[in-house]
């Protein structure tokens, strides 16, 4: 019979240690690529800015390989924050996508080498109509850079892949100088709240940007009573309505005064159905605009321990939210 020997387990501790070290290397390796990258940018980052800014199309971000990846990201980035972008494949490009480029665009070609050869269309086509080509590449003699009306050139950093073959750091260089030139392009415009919510209405994000007036209830379910009606008909609005309260308004509609449940107890007595609601209602009760965020009506709510609030505009209550509205939409 053949003897067989057992291979010596690696020790777990010294795994751990080695692959805490890997990670660390790659991470600094790529923090100081980062801040090589902000220290080399320069007038030419502002005039990348003006070229997209000046773009009445979109920008058609495009890269092969990785730098594909990255350009897709770079594009998802732009259109949300108000500078519409598409992807454009280099190699579907050469086979009919070319016609998705037109004038009014600009082309932003990401290539690290700067030679990549499925770019070579498109930079041919960009030049024979005029379309801007922005590029970004660590070679900054090569034949992209020499095509491009702008070039923002990466500087010279290891990658961090131990064999200097897996694209990792330049990768993540493109990645953040897109974020930047996305963010630098959001502040230059300034892209507000509204403007970010009409393209995010979806997921945690959308909800964190709901406006009071997107939540709150209006029309004939406000519980609202004339000021000099008796308690008796506020009651009966109370219970109609369901919000434990009942706004009180004057002739010309606008808010006098609140009544609670806590102002009925306040107030118990065999007369309570017989006063006038001017009598049993908090005068210069809390109240918020429409045009506020729903998660900052909340914190209006929990700071005045209430548990609804009357949505007043030009004086005149609009509509009214309650708590449970905030927390049924995910605000909180």
């Amino acid at each position: 019979m053949t003897k067989t020997t057992a291979m010596p387990r690696a020790n777990p501790d010294d795994r751990s240690r080695s692959d805490l070290a890997s990670a660390k290397r790659v991470l600094g390796i790529e923090s100081a690529a980062l801040a090589a990258l902000a220290g080399a940018l320069g007038p030419t980052f502002t005039q990348v800015l003006d070229v997209i800014a000046g773009v009445t199309g979109r920008v058609v971000v495009t890269g092969m390989g990785k730098s594909g990846h990255v350009a897709r990201k770079i594009a998802a980035t732009l259109s949300s924050t108000g500078t519409p972008a598409l992807f454009v494949h280099p190699a579907e490009a050469s086979h009919g996508d070319l016609g998705m480029i037109a004038k009014g665009d600009a082309v932003f070609a990401l290539s690290n080498s700067g030679e990549t050869p499925e770019l070579s269309d498109l930079i041919t086509y960009s030049k024979r109509y005029g379309i801007p080509l922005i590029a970004v590449t660590g070679g900054g003699d090569s034949a992209l850079a020499k095509a491009a009306d702008v070039v923002l050139t990466l500087p010279h950093s290891e990658e961090a892949c131990p064999l200097g073959l897996a694209p990792t750091t330049s990768t993540t260089v493109m990645l953040a100088l897109g974020d930047a030139i996305a963010v630098a392009l959001l502040e230059r415009k300034g892209f507000s709240p509204d403007q970010f919510h009409l393209l995010h209405p979806g997921g945690k994000l959308g909800r964190r940007l709901l406006k009071v007036a997107d939540i709150m209830h209006k029309g004939n379910a406000l519980p609202l009573i004339a000021s000099g009606a008796a308690m008796s008909d506020a009651l009966i609005e109370m219970t109609a309505k369901s919000f434990g309260c009942v706004g009180v308004v004057d002739g010309k509609g606008r808010l006098k005064g609140v009544i609670t449940d806590g102002d009925l107890r306040r107030h118990m007595s065999p007369k309570l159905t017989s006063q006038a609601v001017d009598q049993v209602m908090t005068k210069g009760a809390k109240s918020i605009p429409p045009d506020i965020l729903a998660s900052e009506a909340v914190g209006i709510m929990n700071a005045n321990k209430i548990t609804n609030v009357f949505v007043v505009e030009g004086g005149r209550p609009v509509g009214i939210l309650h708590i449970h509205d905030c927390l049924r939409t995910g605000v909180a």
